[in-house]
């Protein structure tokens, strides 16, 4: 296919006729004009974005430098990052100055999905993951026990449904308890006079503890058939229908508890994609399209049967003073857009140059969300009249002036105005870290989210630091004080820039899909550090964990978080080295097995078959969320210690070897999989996982994109 040229540009006719045909129709522009305003900003910020990639490489080299030629002495390593520009001067304090900020942002906490954006299924199941059962999400997982007959397996289990039913009552209790009684009691529901009355097995009544919680109900009000509980600014619906299989058996009746879970959702055109080309783009485009004029649909086959899904409806009910009450039925779309550093061959420019992708993503992902703000779509996102960007893997507070720059051109080229794109800054990369506060100042009056990324944070902090010794054991890196101080900083510079009430501060993910009740143990740590979003892995852990935030007033604690000391940077500078511990040669080796199996797994997915996010087996077959950031940390990991001698360079690729054997096993199964232990020669994904280890150093960041890019075309090429 011959690109289409267009004010000095060459565009692929994928882009070129999806922008053209369908998505500036949409949005009422004409497609010259557009592609004229395209190229302009294209002219004007891909030589900045150059710019800012090489001050990244003239840093990193000046720190490579005097790693060789110091001892590490922290007070004159923190001067010299001070005196090169790594850490820059502190200003005075300020408060973010967000403008129509929609109410999941801003007022409620609770949990956030991310999501591939090319695969349209995900992308749907997740933006209708707003509301979700309770009663499914713990009778087909490992909170609820299979002890005494409890098995989950098969046909409904009464049994199994009884602890479902009293786990949701429990549930009730805690998040709308009544005066002097327990939801176990209630054997059926009324509206007397817009109140909440419950009668109970004793013959007597009761009555809310707070009766301001009932926020709705439908059906009769002598017999609803919904009731509609409000509790720290999250719904709660009573579902009640004795002629259904679960509510024959209960006492009043319910035949479910549905929870207001995801709030939010990324969908993402970053990490969790494998996007290397002008028809994966548009792919990604065509997608984001799709949601945000409600028009994405996916047939789905189960059971021998084919049914459509489509995005959900808003949700409506009867208000107790006898208004109509409607709720989102949606949860509220973010789409994260690719970071700095990667170009992509769907547009050309100045004589072929490869377009900046994040210039790219932020022009037409743009461009389709104006659908939202012009009321043409038939299920609206943005109630507040914003578009709401994640942007990733910033260096920096000159890099967030660049995306802030770039979010003006792009707001007056497409008539917007100004402060209309919103912005998410994933605090997942050092420089910006320990330049925390700079970088929100940098954006503060479009800044509506801050993200903290442990993966993505360790990698760079592996990659940043690689002349000044080898690191630590990963299991330990996680328990060191860099990263306390990393994720407290976070939240501390976040609720200090005035976000509270404002934005999102958010919280990394839960990576482990089919443990979800560890996650139910572990993950009410993220809104008690005082996040207000945490990332899940699915809607099931979305309805999960949704819990913790009737467990936990975010709100609340926001302000008592506030009075306390502030993490330390220099904790955050401190560098997790492995220093004078000793290991023996089974730790060694462990470790190199356990990063080279969940490297491998991962890598032959995305090379292969251009999976960008999967749950992947780990060495123990355990089912893990594997994305690129995960890769980033163990490639890493494995040239930090090739290059200090920790290893050996025959040692690793004997291991590479000896996992991808382990790996190909994990996939048997797999009819499209393509086995690596077969031909390690010719294997592109072996080649591929043996170059993001042995030229680990060489890699911009350590970031692993480049070589995946390079070697996903390579298969496409040769498919």
């Amino acid at each position: 296919m011959h690109p289409i040229e267009h004010s000095g540009l060459r565009i692929a006719p994928p882009i070129y006729s999806l922008v053209t045909e369908d998505i500036c129709p949409a949005v009422g522009i004409d497609a010259d004009e557009f592609w004229r305003a395209f190229a302009s900003i294209v002219h004007r910020f891909a030589p900045q974005n150059i710019a800012l990639l090489d001050k990244r490489e003239q840093l990193q080299a000046q720190i490579d430098q005097w790693h060789q030629s110091n001892k590490l002495d922290f007070p004159k390593y923190k001067n010299y990052l001070e005196d090169i520009g790594y850490l820059v001067p502190q200003g005075p304090d300020f408060a973010i100055s967000p403008k129509n900020v929609d109410r999941e942002i801003a007022i409620q906490a609770g949990p956030q999905l991310v999501v591939p954006i090319m695969n349209a299924r995900f992308a749907l199941n997740a933006v209708n993951a707003r509301w979700g059962s309770l009663y499914d999400a713990l009778y087909g997982n490992d909170v609820i026990s299979e002890q005494g007959g409890a098995e989950k397996a098969g046909a409904y289990n009464a049994v199994r449904g009884q602890k479902v039913i009293d786990y949701g009552r429990n549930f009730l209790d805690q998040a709308a308890p009544l005066k002097e009684a327990s939801h176990a009691q209630v054997n059926a529901y009324r509206i007397n006079n817009g109140q909440l009355e419950l009668s109970l097995t004793n013959g007597s009544t009761a009555v809310l503890d707070n009766p301001q919680q009932l926020a709705g109900y439908l059906g009769s009000p002598d017999t609803p058939s919904s009731i509609l509980l409000k509790n720290n600014n999250l719904h709660i619906e009573i579902q009640v229908d004795s002629s259904h299989q679960v509510g024959g058996s209960d006492l009043a009746g319910v035949k479910d508890i549905v929870l207001e879970a995801a709030l939010t959702t990324i969908m993402d055109c970053e990490d969790s994609v494998a996007a290397v080309d002008a028809e994966d783009k548009a792919l990604a485009y065509g997608n984001w399209h799709g949601l945000i004029n409600g028009t994405l649909e996916e047939s789905i086959d189960r059971g021998g049967k084919t049914f459509v899904r489509r995005m959900n409806n808003d949700r409506e009910f009867v208000a107790p003073n006898g208004q109509q009450l409607v709720l989102k039925g949606r949860s509220l779309m973010f789409v994260r857009n690719v970071g700095h550093l990667m170009t992509n061959p769907a547009i050309h420019y100045d004589n072929g140059l490869e377009i900046p992708e994040g210039i790219m993503d932020a022009m037409i992902t743009s461009l389709i969300s104006m659908q939202d703000l012009q009321g043409s779509s038939s299920h609206s996102n943005s109630d507040a009249g914003s578009i709401y960007i994640v942007k990733p893997k910033m260096h920096g507070p000159e890099e967030v002036t660049f995306t802030n720059d770039l979010f003006d051109a792009i707001e007056d080229a497409l008539g917007m105005d100004r402060h209309t794109i919103k912005v998410g800054i994933m605090d997942e990369e050092r420089r910006t870290s320990v330049n925390l506060k700079e970088c929100i100042r940098a954006a503060r009056g479009r800044v509506v989210f801050i993200n903290t990324g442990f993966l993505d944070r360790t990698g760079d902090e592996i990659h940043t630091s690689m002349q000044a010794g080898a690191f630590a054991l990963k299991a330990e890196l996680k328990t060191m004080a860099w990263i306390s101080a990393y994720e407290d900083q976070n939240v501390d510079v976040g609720l200090a820039c005035g976000l509270k009430g404002k934005a999102q501060i958010g919280k990394g993910m839960w990576a482990v899909p089919d443990n979800m009740a560890d996650m139910m143990r572990v993950k009410i740590g993220h809104p008690k550090a005082g996040a207000n979003t945490a990332w899940v892995p699915s809607p099931t852990a979305a309805t999960l964990h949704a819990m913790h935030y009737h467990q936990v007033d975010v709100a609340s604690l926001q302000d008592e978080l506030m009075q306390r000391q502030p993490a330390n940077v220099d904790d955050i500078l401190t560098i997790p080295l492995l220093g004078d511990t000793q290991l023996s040669a089974e730790q060694i080796q462990l470790e190199l097995d356990n990063n080279a199996q969940g490297l491998l797994g991962y890598v032959v997915r995305w090379v292969e078959q251009g999976v960008g996010c999967s749950k992947v087996p780990d060495i123990n077959n355990v089912g893990l969320m594997e994305d690129r950031a995960t890769l980033r940390i163990s490639s890493q990991h494995m040239a930090n210690w090739l290059h200090h001698g920790i290893c050996s360079a025959e040692q690793v690729m004997e291991t590479l070897q000896r996992m991808a054997a382990v790996v190909d096993g994990q996939n048997a199964s797999d009819a499209d999989y393509v086995p690596m232990s077969t031909d390690f020669t010719n294997s592109i994904a072996f080649q591929a996982a043996c170059d993001l280890v042995f030229k680990g150093l060489e890699q911009p960041s350590g970031y692993t994109e480049p070589l995946l890019h390079q070697y996903r075309q390579q298969a496409k090429d040769s498919a």
